[in-house]
């Protein structure tokens, strides 16, 4: 949490989506309403599931939710960023924008992933990233 709140407070987030208005209102876990979503040919309906968000951030039109991890990953589950997307998309009429943050010795690293079609699992797509370096003077 300390290196998301760095990234924030280092206005990493809000140059990075372009929003000054971003302020931290979300942070922890929550159970999902149901919904429904296809992966595949597959159609699934899930109610209750616990979710976590590591940092979520709101602006007067958008609201972005952050999976952060602390060392260099090579993969990771898009559950971790569908089910919150899909969740918070159900509580706000506000744009949900997904991000996932990654902290590397004085790098801060963040990715942004839309979905194409909020009931397709398999529609993610990586729409931005970018790299922060902490300079020392």
């Amino acid at each position: 949490m300390q290196h998301l709140d760095f990234a924030y407070a280092s206005s990493f987030i809000r140059t990075f989506l372009e929003d000054e208005t971003l302020v931290l209102t979300i942070r922890g876990r929550k159970y999902t309403p149901q919904f429904s979503f296809k992966v595949g040919n597959q159609h699934l309906t899930v109610e209750s599931v616990q979710t976590e968000v590591d940092a979520g951030y709101e602006g007067k039109k958008q609201v972005a939710l952050i999976e952060a991890k602390n060392s260099k990953t090579n993969n990771t589950i898009i559950r971790q960023l569908f089910y919150p997307f899909r969740q918070w998309s159900h509580h706000t009429t506000k744009t949900v924008k997904t991000l996932f943050f990654e902290k590397r010795k004085n790098f801060y690293s963040l990715w942004q992933f839309d979905f194409g079609d909020i009931n397709d699992y398999n529609s993610i797509q990586l729409t931005k990233c970018n790299r922060y370096e902490i300079i020392e003077k």
